[in-house]
């Protein structure tokens, strides 16, 4: 049973950031397969696979691989769509094969629901773009704590992105 069936609280995750790029080419790196794969993941990771049916109902699968070679695969489905300003998406850990798994299978401490949910607001600010991102569903501080930090290098890493493509 996920932790909010049994009574507990899920933790959330709140990150904001303003990138230097207007909001329409912000909207692209997060919904553009090429795109994604030049920024997502943790430092030391890259993204092999990434595969978006960009609708509502449409699934978005993607691989991310550590500097030692190891997958973790992941699948969400897409809930809501308001182009070029909010996401909502379903974020899962799967195996190659799109099936959702336990967090366990990949070494992740605690008691993971096996479906979270990831928010992406955008708003333009005089040609930059205001990121209000919301991840839900973590099992514990610890995990939120963690999540941050990698969700910070991936944010680190678009800023990048933004910053040379812009050039």
């Amino acid at each position: 049973m996920a932790k909010e069936e049994q009574g507990q609280k899920a933790e959330s995750l709140m990150i904001t950031r303003m990138f230097n790029a207007p909001r329409e080419r912000v909207w692209r790196a997060w919904t553009e397969p090429e795109m994604i794969k030049k920024w997502w993941g943790p430092r030391g990771y890259t993204m092999p696979v990434v595969n978006i049916d960009l609708r509502v109902g449409g699934k978005i699968q993607s691989c991310m691989r550590s500097s030692d070679g190891k997958d973790i695969w992941s699948i969400g489905t897409i809930k809501e769509i308001v182009r070029p300003e909010r996401l909502v998406i379903t974020d899962s850990f799967a195996d190659a094969e799109g099936y959702i798994v336990p967090a366990s299978t990949y070494g992740m401490p605690g008691d993971w629901a096996l479906e979270l949910l990831i928010t992406v607001k955008l708003e333009e600010q005089e040609g930059k773009t205001k990121l209000i991102f919301r991840h839900d569903g973590f099992p514990d501080s610890m995990n939120v704590d963690g999540a941050r930090k990698g969700w910070g290098e991936m944010f680190d890493k678009l800023t990048e992105y933004l910053e040379k493509e812009r050039a």
